[in-house]
């Protein structure tokens, strides 16, 4: 038998629930894949708190993993038992020993990229290719803010920046995560979740602001951010791990700033998309972008995966370990 953790309905983590169920048979375009890692996301604790429902409920929740492929439907000829793939994105489901995915969503892995390494960074290199060619095409030259720069997205966008030529600074909440983050690449770091936010950002560009921030933060940090862009500069807000975002009045874009608001699961919805973001990731594994496994639990321990990131006492990209 396998395991599970169901989410029973929306709310705190005494609503998953750990459970037995038989493994599933393939549809015809379906693989069933065993998991050797799956991926937590600040994504998880969304669709677990229902800020993002899902479609309906006891629902199993997971966004990320990668394992090896165990079974294939009738009419899947790209895919075979014994394969090592990684997936990200809809439909959810990865908190659990196997899974049924349709093949399209299979991405095969190159011998050097191991599970772990794979379920770490799937969603999130998706994310940081979405949010540094598509929604902000960040060049040479540019200077941009990442926010929780020590975590497992910032990790991969510091680093995936610096590929691309640009000065980071980053921001973390401690000199311990500090460290981390400059070992990631990140040329200034600004520390403390009390830290004067705009007005270092101002004197580290020499008052022009950055060209882009990249704000997964949420709550009221959005309003700082954006006051750290430079004319016709854009503040990017995808994730609210503080909590709400008040309301952004259209005066806080004075002079010439822009606003996205990008969703990843929407972009990978987009099969075309998630084509393309797939094979960059392949190439960002090749360079060595990928995030940092900063814990592991059991699958069993999910409702502590989930306490450890809302609390923010990690760093880099948690992994649930069938």
């Amino acid at each position: 038998m396998d395991i599970a953790v169901t989410l029973a309905a929306t709310g705190g983590v005494d609503q998953l629930r750990v459970s037995e169920r038989a493994p599933q048979s393939p549809g015809p375009q379906e693989i069933r894949i065993r998991h050797e890692a799956i991926g937590v996301n600040f994504l998880d604790i969304y669709h677990r708190k229902g800020i993002y429902p899902l479609p309906s409920y006891p629902a199993v929740l997971g966004a990320e993993g990668a394992g090896i492929v165990e079974a294939v439907g009738a009419e899947v000829v790209l895919l075979a038992p014994g394969d090592r793939v990684a997936y990200a994105g809809a439909p959810v489901g990865a908190y659990s020993s196997t899974r049924l995915l349709p093949a399209t969503r299979a991405i095969k892995l190159p011998d050097g990229v191991g599970s772990r390494a794979a379920a770490a960074s799937t969603l999130k290199g998706m994310t940081a290719y979405m949010l540094l060619n598509r929604t902000y095409a960040v060049k040479p030259g540019m200077t941009i803010l990442v926010h929780a720069a020590a975590g497992g997205l910032g990790a991969i966008l510091v680093r995936w920046a610096k590929h691309l030529g640009a000065t980071v600074i980053g921001t973390v909440s401690s000199e311990e995560k500090a460290a981390l983050a400059r070992s990631h690449g990140a040329d200034h770091l600004i520390v403390g979740r009390d830290a004067d936010l705009v007005r270092q950002v101002l004197e580290l560009t020499g008052g022009r602001g950055v060209d882009v921030g990249y704000d997964g933060i949420g709550g009221a940090m959005l309003a700082k951010t954006i006051q750290c862009i430079r004319p016709f500069g854009t503040a990017v807000s995808f994730g609210q791990a503080a909590g709400p975002i008040p309301p952004v009045l259209l005066d806080q874009l004075r002079p010439n700033r822009a606003l996205a608001h990008p969703s990843i699961m929407a972009a990978t919805n987009d099969q075309a998309f998630y084509t393309e973001a797939a094979a960059a990731l392949i190439e960002a594994f090749s360079l060595s972008i990928a995030a940092d496994v900063g814990g592991e639990f059991t699958l069993g321990e999910a409702a502590q995966a989930h306490t450890e990131l809302e609390a923010g006492r990690t760093t880099g990209s948690l992994l649930l370990i069938p």
